[in-house]
């Protein structure tokens, strides 16, 4: 074990080390406390569990600024480029308290089965389709991602697609790898004066709203709320309202049942003649076949994708038929961009992300704060920095049913809770309470009681404590 680190400046004494954070984290189990545990220290220093206890796997090349984040906490951070095949990866999750991942790696329940020490996952990427939300939240583990992080790379993006699209850049471009010189504009134009069509009108989409206006477009947006236009932008009341009118139709919606094959057959055809479809946000949104249908009978006039229904695990040459037929007839296909899942990876994106991820998963660890996450009630309490006296922090997960914390509370109310607060979203619930003035004794009670507790509730899930300045 290592000696554990001042959240706050504090003076240079030297304290021992305090118990595993299993101890503390796993489910069940009553940490066993010693005197030794807690020498006296002096006031004014917050002393929380050993984070140079705390195992931290990070894969897929997740940034270095969450890497230096972590590390900088004193956790032991394991790193790796690429992801795992699911027999690696329950090997490597058995024992970790926190995984980081990005889009490749896929964290079922089969997998999160064998995480026993698993407290959170951190999902350095937009979206979280990749993680069994559900099946987390009944093991009380928290899942915190980055919606916002790569708005600004994607929308960029989505522009230089509008253009190249337009220009037909792609096409010309491989004419010049191969030796061909045709300078002719035939079916090339500007896309000043065309009108650009948003599916979904959130973060990524409102940003393009901005990008195109600026270049001189005409702006229409589709979603499934009301929303504010910005600019010039208008809303329309359905998709095919936005189809008909459109030049250029680009997607940004979440991967749910609604949106899958959002756009098919009748969808396409829909669509303008001679118009372009753009899809950087779910692969499961359009229907392959029915866009190489619309593209070779001309009734597109080109696309751009850069998700795909399924994708390559690892790098390599990878996007072949063994993803699916719709791979060989895409690539044939003349004016359709084809990038490999690129829309946030940027330099910017990338750090911005690994920052917003990295800083919620030490503030998840340290405090318990649950604020971002996507699987459970957003929950905290304010940091315990240099507390005059000993605190607890206990956070208990449960399911949401009538009774459970009346009895936690019972268990509660023999010590003296400072400040409480507890939240649900659906089925579950997160409760969080710091208690003062604790002493040995006071710690081992109150966790024999929970473990007595967590046994007679049928629909306790977990309940773990932070250790928060204990000076005896």
């Amino acid at each position: 074990m290592t000696i554990p680190r001042d959240i706050v400046p504090g003076s240079n004494t030297v304290v021992p080390s305090t118990p595993s954070p299993t101890a503390f984290f796993n489910a069940g189990t009553s940490p066993s406390y010693e005197a030794n545990y807690f020498p006296a220290v002096p006031k004014k220093q917050l002393k929380p569990f050993n984070t140079g206890d705390i195992k931290i796997l990070l894969l897929e090349d997740v940034n270095c600024t969450a890497r230096e984040l972590l590390q900088k906490e004193g956790y032991q951070v394991e790193f790796h480029t690429t992801s795992f095949r699911d027999i690696e990866l329950i090997e490597k999750i058995r024992d970790v308290h926190v995984i980081g991942i990005r889009s490749k790696t896929r964290l079922t329940a089969s997998v999160l089965d064998h995480a026993k020490n698993l407290l959170a996952i951190g999902c350095f990427c937009i979206g979280t389709n990749q993680v069994d939300l559900g099946y987390a939240a009944k093991r009380g583990i928290t899942v915190f991602n980055s919606p916002f992080s790569n708005s600004r790379s994607v929308a960029e993006l989505v522009i230089a697609e509008v253009i190249m699209l337009a220009r037909r850049i792609g096409d010309k471009s491989m004419e010049m790898h191969f030796g061909t010189w045709q300078k002719a504009s035939t079916r090339c134009c500007e896309i000043r004066g065309k009108v650009l069509g948003i599916v979904g009108y959130g973060h990524i989409g409102s940003q393009l709203s901005v990008l195109a206006e600026s270049m001189g477009m005409s702006v229409l947006f589709y979603d499934i709320i009301p929303l504010m236009a910005i600019g010039k932008a208008r809303q329309v009341k359905n998709l095919s309202e936005l189809l008909v009118l459109s030049d250029f139709v680009t997607l940004h919606v979440p991967e749910t049942q609604e949106t899958r094959d959002l756009i098919g057959y009748a969808e396409l055809k829909a669509m303008k003649q001679g118009s372009c479809l753009i899809n950087a946000s779910r692969g499961c949104s359009v229907d392959l076949q029915a866009l190489c249908e619309a593209m070779r009978s001309g009734h597109l006039a080109g696309a751009a994708l850069d998700v795909f229904p399924r994708e390559p695990s690892a790098d390599g040459p990878y996007f072949n038929e063994d993803l699916g037929r719709w791979v060989r007839e895409i690539r044939d296909l003349p004016n359709i961009i084809l990038t490999p899942h690129i829309g946030g990876s940027t330099k910017e994106a990338q750090e911005a992300i690994g920052t917003e991820v990295g800083g919620a998963l030490v503030r998840y660890i340290n405090f318990g704060c649950t604020i971002g996450a996507v699987n459970m009630p957003e929950v905290t309490l304010r940091n315990l920095a240099a507390p005059d006296e000993s605190h607890l922090r206990v956070i208990f997960i449960h399911r949401n049913r009538p009774g459970v914390l009346r009895q936690v509370n019972d268990i509660l109310g023999d010590h003296n809770v400072d400040m409480q607060m507890s939240d649900s979203r659906g089925d579950i619930a997160y409760m969080m309470a710091d208690i003062s003035k604790v002493d040995l004794a006071e710690v081992h009670a109150l966790y024999n009681k929970l473990e007595i507790l967590s046994c007679k509730i049928p629909n306790f899930l977990m309940s773990f404590g932070i250790s928060l300045g204990l000076s005896h």
